[in-house]
């Protein structure tokens, strides 16, 4: 893939999956000469893994000022072996939400399911990634599959990769401040001190989190799809959207307007798998197109309106990305771009994805009808007791 577009003084390129992200990320890890911000929510030991970390080091070593930002629960697996070795090397590792478990029962739990899900990089201030990649092998170790999952980041240079340099700072020093114990008052007043960046119009960094940016991701799907006048294809890994996403994709297709969802084929987790499988036979008598990816787990958090419009970042479209997570998307109004994207996922969709038929609900035996139900109330019932009850 790897076609360049300038937009508004910027560089940007498309990346599919990690063995096209992997390669990238370490050559610009390898070229920084005095910062590098990376944040993830899974950082596994395997092979990639030390690849990264490999490159993190040697940066380190020679003099480069490296933070790394990992999520408390998604990295919790990572030995404390690497993150001594990391440390050791002189790079600087800081934790979110690391000492408490999300699921914990105490008091504030909707808190602790709070996570840092953002997939980000940014070397010098000139060059940074953004998408929906973690860092962890392509093909999954416990699947019995030959190709990678699909999945999408960005990398960019120019104007913009100083804005996501001061974002990923800005979250830097919170977590910092908080590690120190630091909380209350003063944390609440650096959060609210960030701004959100000032980005061009045709290429805007969108942040999510739970102070002053609660929907602006989910805002953004709305306004593209609500002027939509052609074409809608959204790829999710986990596609559980509340009832206005549903309505303004509904909506959308009764004006004539195309809508194809690319979802996951594989069953990765039952419960989010099968809650999405109840919004089918809504969804198809619409006039919704919607196909399954079989080739890989699909990963990918990506999407494109009328060929001009287009997002890829780390916010899936359901309850935990929607209403809990901190992530980041990349917005563009560039048609070179989306057709790049909009290529990728058609190719996907007519080699390694099949389509739902649209009496989908009328083949499905009793059980897994019940079983699909009951998915999606248990979704229904968590969101509730955390206060998101009206928002699904």
């Amino acid at each position: 893939m790897n076609n360049s577009h300038q937009i508004s003084g910027n560089q940007i390129v498309l990346l599919q999956s990690g063995t096209e992200f992997f390669p990238q990320l370490c050559a610009d890890i390898d070229a920084a000469r005095h910062s590098i911000y990376l944040e993830t929510y899974i950082f596994s030991a395997d092979q990639t893994g030390r690849m990264v970390a490999d490159a993190l080091q040697r940066a380190a070593t020679r003099g480069v000022s490296v933070r790394l930002l990992l999520d408390g629960f998604g990295s919790s697996e990572l030995p404390q072996q690497w993150v001594d070795d990391l440390t050791t090397a002189e790079v600087q590792v800081r934790w979110f939400r690391r000492e408490i478990s999300p699921f914990t029962l105490r008091r504030n739990r909707h808190r602790r399911l709070r996570r840092m899900h953002r997939k980000m990089a940014v070397m010098d201030a000139k060059v940074a990634f953004v998408g929906g990649i973690n860092i962890i092998n392509d093909i999954p170790r416990h699947a019995n599959l030959s190709f990678p999952q699909l999945d999408y980041a960005v990398r960019v240079k120019g104007l913009i990769a100083g804005e996501i340099n001061a974002t990923m700072r800005h979250l830097w020093s919170v977590v910092s401040w908080a590690s120190l114990r630091r909380r209350g008052k003063s944390i609440r007043r650096l959060v609210r001190k960030a701004q959100r960046p000032s980005t061009s119009p045709d290429i805007t960094l969108v942040l999510r989190d739970n102070v002053r940016h609660r929907r602006d991701i989910e805002r953004e799907y709305l306004n593209a799809i609500d002027a939509s006048e052609k074409e809608i294809i959204i790829a999710n890994a986990y596609f559980l959207p509340g009832n206005t996403f549903r309505q303004s994709l509904i909506k959308a297709a009764g004006r004539g307007v195309r809508v194809v969802l690319l979802l996951q084929g594989r069953v990765e987790y039952w419960i989010q798998h099968y809650a999405t499988h109840a919004l089918y036979d809504e969804l198809l008598n619409a006039g919704v197109e919607i196909y399954e990816y079989q080739a890989s787990y699909l990963h990918a958090k990506v999407a494109v309106v009328d060929g001009i419009w287009a997002t890829v970042g780390s916010s899936n479209i359901d309850p935990y990305s929607l209403l809990l997570a901190r992530e980041a998307n990349l917005m563009v109004q560039h048609t070179g771009f989306a057709e790049d994207l909009r290529r990728s996922l058609f190719v996907a969709i007519d080699k390694d994805a099949v389509r739902v038929g649209d009496k989908y609900e009328l083949t499905r035996n009793w059980l897994d009808r019940l079983f699909s139900g009951i998915s999606y109330m248990i979704v229904r019932l968590l969101i509730g007791i955390l206060g998101y009850g009206k928002s699904i």
